[in-house]
Parts: C-alpha cells; sequence; structure tokens
C-alpha cells in the first residue's frame, strides 16, 4: 500500500480540528485507501479505536444508513462519552440529505469529521452554506508519476523513469491498474471504471436519458484533450454526425461530466486584464488510461498528454491553475500558490528552432518577474533569457518544483 503523502501532509494538521475535512476525486483513485491510512495515523497517535467511527457507504452492510435518521441514530448510538470522537465517511453523496446530517454532528458533537465524495456537487448547494468558512476541502487524483514509482518500486519491478514514464503516459494512475500485467485485464478494469463512472455518477444522479449522448459527448473530450471546447463546438460535431441537439442540453452535460470528476475544467486567465474568462474552457482527464476506451482508434498525441500529466500534477500539489489568455497567444498553465504566480509552457521536444521560439517565444508579452518553465521530454538544458527549461521527468519526480 502506498502513502498517500501527498494529501496526509495536508490534513494532518486538521486531524483534531472542529474543520470539517473534504476530500473529492473521481471514484477507485484511492480515497478510502487514504481515509484508511488517516485511521492508522489517527492510532499511531494513541487515539483509542473505539473513538473512531468508519462508515463506507459504498458498502452494502450499511445500506439501511444511506437513510439519514437511520445513519443519525447509527453514529449517536456509538458515542459512549464526552471525549472526542473521529467520524471518516466514505462516499457521503450516497446518503440522502447527508448535508443536514453531517452538519448536525458538527454543531451537536465533540468530532472530528472526515468526508469523501465522488461528486464535485457535495462542495456546494446546502452543504456549503451551512459550512461556510468551517471546512477544508482536497482534491485526490490517481498516482502521479513519483507515486506510481513508489509502487513500482513496492512490486520490486526495475525499470528506468523514462521507461516507466511510457508505462504511465499510456495506462496512467488508477491505483489498482498495475495489480495486473495483462493488457486485456486492464482495459476491463478501465470499462468497469468508466461503466460505473457514467451509471452511478452520471446518468442516475442526473436523470439522463439519452446515454448514448453523454457517451458520444465524453468522445469528443477525449479526442480533443488540452484543446479549447466550447458547448457550440460539441454541437456543430453531433450534427455532423446527423444528431441534432441544443446548446443548452451539451451545456447540462458538460456539467454533469466535470461534476463527475471523470474531467477538470480549466478556465482561461486574462494575463494582461488580470480576469478569470469563463468561455472557451480546457478540459483533462482525471487519469490518462481512460483513453483506452477512446472509440476511435487510440492516437499518440504526445503533447496533450504531457499537458495532461502536468496538470494534474499541479492540482494533486494543491495549485489553482488556470490558462493563460494573451492577446495574440496563450500560455499553458498559470499557476496560484496562494497568491504567488508561475508559468508553465507544454511541449514533447524542442526539435527544432520554431518550436523553441514557440514554446519560449510565448512568454515574450508576459511582462513580469514570476518564474517561467518549459517542461519537455529533452535531456539538453535550453533554459535561456531567464525562462527555465525542465526535463518533464525530473520535475515530476522534485517535490520542491
Amino acid at each position: 500500500m502506498i502513502k498517500r503523502e501527498m494529501y496526509l501532509e495536508k490534513i494532518r494538521d486538521s486531524y483534531d480540528s472542529d474543520l470539517i475535512k473534504i476530500i473529492i476525486g473521481v471514484r477507485r483513485c484511492g480515497k478510502s485507501i487514504l481515509m484508511l491510512q488517516i485511521i492508522e495515523e489517527l492510532k499511531e497517535k494513541g487515539i483509542d479505536e473505539q473513538h473512531i467511527i468508519y462508515i463506507n457507504f459504498e458498502d452494502y452492510d450499511y445500506i439501511d444508513y444511506t437513510n439519514p435518521k437511520k445513519f443519525n441514530e447509527y453514529v449517536k448510538s456509538k458515542i459512549k462519552d464526552e471525549k472526542k470522537y473521529y467520524l471518516l465517511f466514505d462516499e457521503i453523496q450516497n446518503v440522502q440529505d447527508f448535508e443536514k446530517v453531517i452538519n448536525s454532528f458538527r454543531a451537536t458533537l465533540n468530532a472530528s469529521i472526515f468526508i469523501t465524495g465522488s461528486n464535485s456537487k457535495i462542495l456546494s448547494g446546502e452543504l456549503a452554506t451551512h459550512l461556510a468558512g468551517r471546512y477544508i476541502s482536497i482534491r485526490m487524483l490517481p498516482f502521479t508519476f513519483s507515486e506510481y514509482i513508489q509502487l513500482q518500486k513496492s512490486l520490486k519491478i526495475e525499470k528506468s523513469d523514462d521507461e516507466a514514464f511510457l508505462e504511465y503516459i499510456e495506462w496512467g494512475g488508477m491505483p489498482q491498474i498495475y495489480n495486473s500485467t495483462s493488457i486485456h485485464e486492464r482495459k476491463m478494469y478501465l470499462r468497469d471504471l468508466y461503466n460505473t463512472v457514467i451509471l452511478k455518477d452520471i446518468v442516475e444522479r442526473n436523470s439522463i436519458k439519452d446515454i448514448n449522448l453523454l457517451n458520444r459527448i465524453i468522445q469528443f473530450m477525449m479526442e480533443n484533450i488540452g484543446g479549447v471546447i466550447s458547448a457550440n463546438s460539441i454541437t456543430k460535431f453531433l450534427k455532423s454526425d446527423n444528431i441534432t441537439v441544443s446548446v443548452d442540453t451539451v451545456l447540462n452535460y458538460i456539467e454533469y461530466i466535470n461534476n463527475s470528476m471523470l474531467v477538470s475544467k480549466v478556465n482561461r486567465y486574462n494575463i494582461r486584464g488580470k480576469s478569470v474568462m469563463t468561455l472557451l474552457e480546457k478540459y483533462y482527464l482525471a487519469d490518462l488510461g481512460i483513453l483506452h476506451l477512446k472509440s476511435s482508434p487510440l492516437e499518440k498525441k504526445v503533447g496533450g498528454r504531457l499537458e495532461n500529466i502536468v496538470y494534474n500534477e499541479l492540482i494533486a500539489r494543491g495549485y489553482e491553475v488556470y490558462i493563460g489568455k494573451l492577446d495574440n497567444g496563450e500560455i499553458d498553465f498559470v499557476i496560484d500558490n496562494f497568491g504567488d504566480r508561475f508559468y508553465i509552457q507544454v511541449s514533447d521536444y524542442l526539435s527544432s528552432d520554431e518550436v523553441i521560439e514557440r514554446e519560449f517565444g510565448a512568454y515574450k508579452n508576459v511582462a513580469d518577474n514570476y518564474p517561467k518553465y518549459v517542461l519537455t521530454m529533452d535531456k539538453i538544458d535550453y533554459s535561456n533569457n531567464g525562462i527555465i527549461h525542465k526535463n518533464i521527468i525530473d520535475w515530476l519526480l522534485d517535490k520542491k518544483a
């Protein structure tokens, strides 16, 4: 079991806090394992096991407690004294009106509460209203490349970093994908994951009738990783396939897909005007392995895949990430680090003077002194004019980068 230290260190100081600890992420990215690791750390601190209450609402044994009244009664029946209790609830979105129950626990019990969910909507609506300023949230993703390397070492698999990275680009970082070396079994696992997300987190949750339309939109998003996507562009694509659908319907489907965290929407940031733009967003997959489920032949668009990996790494590190918009171009990523900022351009190789000019020249009109990076697969250092060039593997494995 790989310790998810990247996430543990973000909440460890809040183990005894009254703040609700909310962990969200796509299904099977490791949220349940993280909860078990939190429990182990609580025990190591000397917390009595009787004061730790853990429920996984994906476990059929707890199906009755998805009823809010029974959930409330069950937890309170476990409270035996005035000492602090640690309440950990996995996949909380399966509980009807869970917001009211969680808020009741927060208000009436001496408890530290941790919850996980597979839908970003748990941070909106009534829960956000009740818990305004009283929670911390963490976005969890499948294994980063450095975590994947840890996994390989724990399995005593010897590969060079370059070999490992090629496998990671192709299969992504879903923790269970590497339980098998069979391509067929890996694809079956990814198919099962995809179908579960589609059925439970999108179709059932949003009462979707046209599953074919949903799949077509997701396929379009897969084909355009890192590309600018709009509801209009999707509508035109569908129309070319003789599927007529309104822009509003497409917008709704995009929102449902985004809420499932199968993909992430990235807004553009006007660098000159210093404002967030809400049109023509880009989308990145939570895990690149999902690309094996494309209906069209699997293409090795390395540039888009590298962008996807860098984006997920930045989110896992806890940054806010935007696409940089300039008057005559774009910067791949503008990163906000608690008010500080840096920029990243991503490419596969600096294979010609033209490519070097394109990647480094993107910063010509960025008139500030924040750090500027170009990340590629090249081993030679092309840094110049204050712009830092790094090998992408080195950057991914450097926790201080």
